[in-house]
């Protein structure tokens, strides 16, 4: 037996993947465990977690990986500092005491993260090859181009390959200060919304504005090339030298500073999101094309951070040279520790690689689970009101009554998913027909803006009568957005007549299947909404502790946990 452990820390989105002779065994986010959200801390938890679900302990462990080189980052660090000294000394006096005492020293943090107890060899890679390795790896393609695009690893910010086999090699890159996932973080910034974590919520303003300034950001921010490559004007931009984003410049080419996160969103910001939104789409799409001329596949692999735009993978997808595409449901730095682990074992160890027809990623089901008696434990903790249905069909029938009767109804069932998405496991569920629920559950259960969409699950036979996604294509993870073909979906249907679909098969996840078909069955709709089990600001529940705190704090009408049924009525 071959135990690996990969491990990504100490930027933003900690975690831990374990695999056993090259099976993904468990994958967890530290965030879930401490609630901390995007925690950035050692993963100790998910790391006990994932030894716990295999039964060993540290010194059990053949490798240790971790997901990036940090010598190399901090070479990138001070040679940015010293080109732009002394403008640049804030940023790097704030930066250097962690670098000193915690960064520059991995291997003990790692060693003193597993106590002591792990005394062979630890592993570390690019941070683009962990991106890479985790997105072609868990694909079903034998043999794919890759493409990962995101802020920054050590120098790279995007990066051009091919995978075949148990082999993959990065053959180009585009290197620091440039990146495309930094400029479309300047204009989050910019509008108001945080960095590495509010890109999305840009990403949903989009529809709502117009693209008045993609040709003024073509002109003045960034010159891109047939073949994707770009370069960015720094003068505009801040986060070399400083710790904001923007720069004056900025601000008065588009005649304002940027917005403060507590006032009301403009039309700027509107048309702002829609012009830097189709600025990364041609940008995506000129690199896609050129990897297309390249490589010859037809098959392509996404991951960084940028892939978790599902607006311009739906875009590719639909225009794109590539007749299959495969994205890495846990696309940001969280899937870098499964990436540097099947690195380890693939390439360091030159284990064969086996495709699977749909994916190893097991659909993103490799996190925590509980008990019936856990789960118990923590309701009569909490002298909750609920009733134990041990028959499955019957509590899916009670489930889908309730949802069909327009009460909206959070799930905590089997394993957590592995990545920023809920696929039903940590979901808080509704009727997408019901034209009111979209603005229900922004305002009274996830507390968040108005503006922002709710994602549909459909089932997988129904998905070619309600959303334009191309024959033969699914989308388990939620990462593709296509146009809805019916308007009986107002609550999942954007401004824009779109929608980030999740497909969803019988296999890996029957349980949420069944549910789904028993809806369809009661109401002659196949699809529900399906939004993550958080709050604004949290993230997604960890524990049936946190499920039920989440419940009570919020007018969601009823929650199933396990096998356990809650409606707030009776609380």
């Amino acid at each position: 037996m071959t135990a690996i452990l990969g491990i990504s820390a100490f930027y933003h989105d900690s975690a831990a993947v374990l695999l056993i002779d090259g099976q993904i065994v468990a994958a967890a986010q530290e965030e879930r465990f401490t609630r901390e959200k995007h925690d950035a801390s050692f993963p100790k938890h998910a790391v006990e977690y994932c030894l716990a679900k295999a039964g060993i302990t540290p010194s059990d462990l053949d490798y240790v990986g971790f997901y990036e080189k940090p010598l190399l980052k901090f070479d990138r660090l001070l040679e940015t500092y010293l080109s732009f000294a002394p403008r640049g000394f804030r940023s790097f006096w704030n930066a250097m005491p962690n670098w000193l005492s915690q960064k520059l020293h991995l291997r003990r943090e790692i060693r003193s993260g597993l106590g002591k107890r792990y005394r062979r060899r630890i592993v570390f890679c690019h941070h683009h090859q962990s991106h890479a390795a985790s997105a072609f790896y868990a694909s079903p393609f034998e043999q794919a181009a890759i493409l990962t695009i995101d802020g920054v690893g050590e120098w790279s910010t995007s990066t051009l390959g091919f995978g075949e086999d148990q082999r993959i090699k990065l053959s180009e890159q585009i290197r620091f200060p440039h990146s495309l996932g930094l400029l479309y973080s300047a204009f989050t910034y910019y509008c108001g919304f945080r960095v590495n974590s509010g890109e999305y919520k840009l990403m949903g303003l989009a529809p709502y504005g117009q693209p008045k300034y993609v040709d003024l950001i073509r002109d003045r921010l960034v010159t891109i090339y047939d073949d994707g490559s770009f370069r960015l004007n720094l003068d505009y931009f801040g986060y070399c030298q400083t710790l904001r984003m923007t720069t004056s410049k900025f601000h008065r080419l588009f005649g304002r500073g940027s917005r403060q996160s507590d006032s009301e969103i403009e039309s700027l910001d509107q048309d702002l999101a829609a012009s830097i939104q189709v600025v990364a789409e041609e940008i995506v799409m000129r690199m896609a094309n050129y990897l297309h001329q390249k490589t010859g596949t037809s098959n392509l692999c996404l991951a960084g951070g940028v892939a978790l735009n599902c607006v311009a993978n739906g875009r590719l997808l639909r225009e794109g040279p590539f007749e299959n595409i495969w994205i890495q449901p846990a696309a940001g730095d969280a899937g870098g520790a499964l990436g540097v682990a099947q690195l380890i074992w693939h390439q360091l160890l030159d284990k064969p690689r086996h495709a699977v027809a749909t994916d190893s990623q097991q659909g993103s089901l490799l996190g925590p689970e509980f008990t019936g008696e856990q789960v118990r434990a923590v309701l009569d903790r909490n002298d909750a009101v609920y009733q134990l249905i041990s028959d499955p069909a019957e509590l899916d029938r009670r489930t889908a009554t309730l949802l069909a009767q327009g009460q909206v109804v959070g799930r905590f069932a089997g394993r957590a998913e592995f990545g920023p998405r809920a696929l039903g496991n940590r979901s808080i569920l509704g009727d997408p027909r019901r034209s009111d629920m979209q603005s229900t559950m922004n305002l009274k259960i996830k507390f968040r803006e108005s503006f922002r969409p709710f994602a549909p699950a459909v089932l997988a036979d129904h998905v070619s009568d309600y959303f334009d996604l191309s024959a033969g294509h699914v989308s388990p993870y939620m990462l593709l957005v296509c146009q809805t073909k019916s308007d009986s979906l107002p609550a999942i249907t954007h401004v824009d007549g779109s929608a980030r679909v999740q497909t969803v098969g019988r296999e890996p996840n029957p349980q949420f299947h069944a549910l789904l078909a028993e809806f369809h069955r009661q109401t002659g709709c196949p699809v529900l909404i399906n939004t993550s089990f958080n709050v604004r600001g949290e993230p997604i529940v960890g524990s049936p502790q946190d499920a039920y705190r989440c419940f009570m704090n919020t007018e969601m009408d009823a929650v199933v946990i396990e096998n356990c049924l809650l409606v707030k009525k009776d609380q």
